[in-house]
């Protein structure tokens, strides 16, 4: 009788540590041509309640040495608008199994690739917070949450902002014990679905993974004897199937 007591226990605690939203971005990696200055990013809710979303936006400045800080997004010197990438809106409200989207507005210079950190939090809302919602809401949905066991994780994108002017030019080097991919371009080189394999067995592989290669970058790794390499080239909208064994 007790072991039914807990297992019924433990599964009310399961329904309630699903209750409330659930936010699902997509792809954490988003791309915005050099032809274009705006992109449509969609926002889902799986749970069962509302989702009060805020959207918060980050420039990463890459140092010399490889690492880097990220930074608040500047105001051009005369205030009126933005050096960087914007959301329109910058607040989400997604009603429960629906979806909401936000533009990715990109304003000011673009001589040189850019890089930016967007995420995406969700909020129980304040006054502060300027959601369309009376305080009455506000305190009904805090209670909602309140009553269950309630985990609201919020998610981050890395957006790549190519230059007016992107040019593509990745040089492959591949010799008898490295393999190197140079990005001699102006804008990020991807190595998507990255994957070693031994000879042997299909079934032997390591998981697959994905890699950026910045302008004047080079990826590169050891080729090991009996392992088989694969991966795809992707330059802008070229993609190409490679491969190479050690």
């Amino acid at each position: 009788m007790k072991r039914v007591i807990v297992l019924v226990g433990l599964y009310l605690f399961s329904l309630c540590a699903q209750a409330g939203p659930n936010i699902n971005i997509g792809v954490v990696y988003d791309y915005l041509a050099g032809d274009k200055s705006t992109y449509l990013k969609r926002v889902y809710n799986s749970g069962d309640s509302t989702a009060f979303v805020k959207i918060n936006v980050l420039e990463i400045l890459y140092n010399a040495d490889g690492t880097s800080t990220e930074v608040p997004v500047k105001v051009q010197a005369d205030a009126s608008a933005r050096d960087g990438l914007m959301a329109s809106p910058a607040r989400l409200i997604i009603p429960a199994q629906g979806m909401q989207g936000t533009r990715l507005l990109f304003m000011g210079a673009r001589d040189k690739e850019r890089y930016f950190r967007v995420r995406f939090v969700p909020v129980v809302p304040e006054k502060e917070d300027e959601f369309a919602v009376s305080g009455e809401e506000r305190e009904e949905y805090r209670k909602t949450l309140t009553a269950g066991v309630n985990v609201m994780a919020g998610f981050g994108t890395i957006f790549f902002v190519r230059p007016d002017d992107a040019r593509f030019d990745s040089v492959i080097d591949d010799s008898a014990g490295t393999y190197k991919v140079r990005n001699n371009g102006n804008t990020v080189v991807v190595i998507d679905e990255f994957k070693s394999c031994s000879k042997a067995s299909e079934a032997e592989c390591e998981p697959t993974t994905k890699h950026h290669i910045l302008a004047g970058k080079t990826f590169e790794f050891e080729k090991k004897a009996g392992r088989e390499y694969r991966f795809i080239l992707v330059e802008g909208e070229s993609k190409k199937n490679l491969s190479t064994a050690g």
